[in-house]
């Protein structure tokens, strides 16, 4: 579990936010169900390097002036112009209760589909699953290396690797191998006449 220093914030003009962000901090609210909501400002390059290593849903052990909290980042907000994190939500777990969370899919192996000359196509690219957070996996293999062409993997295929529980269809489909493509033939739409040419000259024999 990673630990990430945080401090109360005490002013909410734009200009406070601005200095934070100056300061290379990121505005923050942590929130419980039996908890009011506190704003705090954590260090944006301990963040990011902890989203980039541990993946969006890992559990961080948030000291806010030498509390600690269980929290899980439940939102992060851009600034689509700058491609910077201007504001996160962080919500406090409790480690001992189940929580539903989307869990990115990783496609593992190569397909049979593919080497028979097929296209693969990924349909599901997040599953939602239910799980204690301690539990909760930073991806879901999937292993399609015996898929071929015009077969598709349903999530009900899926096989997992951890204590948790998928929350949607098992039907649902999380990839397919499309047939190889054709190529059309040209066609002028004429027909040729049958017979001899009438000019034989320059043919060859």
């Amino acid at each position: 579990m990673t630990t990430i220093q945080a401090i109360n914030r005490h002013e909410f003009t734009r200009s406070a936010k601005r200095k934070i962000r100056e300061a290379g901090q990121i505005p923050a609210i942590v929130y419980g169900k039996t908890t009011e909501s506190k704003p705090v400002a954590i260090d944006s390059i301990q963040l990011l390097k902890t989203i980039r290593e541990e993946g969006k849903n890992t559990i961080i052990d948030l000291n806010v002036d030498g509390s600690s909290q269980n929290v899980m980042l439940s939102d992060m907000q851009t600034d689509p112009l700058k491609n910077e994190v201007i504001h996160v939500d962080f919500q406090i777990v409790d480690m001992k209760a189940d929580i539903e969370v989307n869990v990115p899919i990783q496609l593992i192996g190569e397909a049979q589909g593919v080497k028979d000359g097929g296209v693969l196509q990924q349909s599901t690219h997040e599953i939602t699953i239910s799980a204690k957070p301690g539990d909760i996996p930073q991806t879901i293999d999937v292993d399609i290396s015996n898929l071929a062409v015009n077969e598709a993997l349903l999530l009900k295929d899926v096989v997992k690797n951890g204590s948790y529980t998928f929350i949607q269809d098992g039907d649902l489909v999380i990839a397919s191998i499309l047939p190889p493509l054709q190529e059309e033939e040209i066609d002028s739409g004429e027909e040729q006449e049958p017979g001899t040419p009438t000019n034989e000259e320059g043919r060859e024999e």
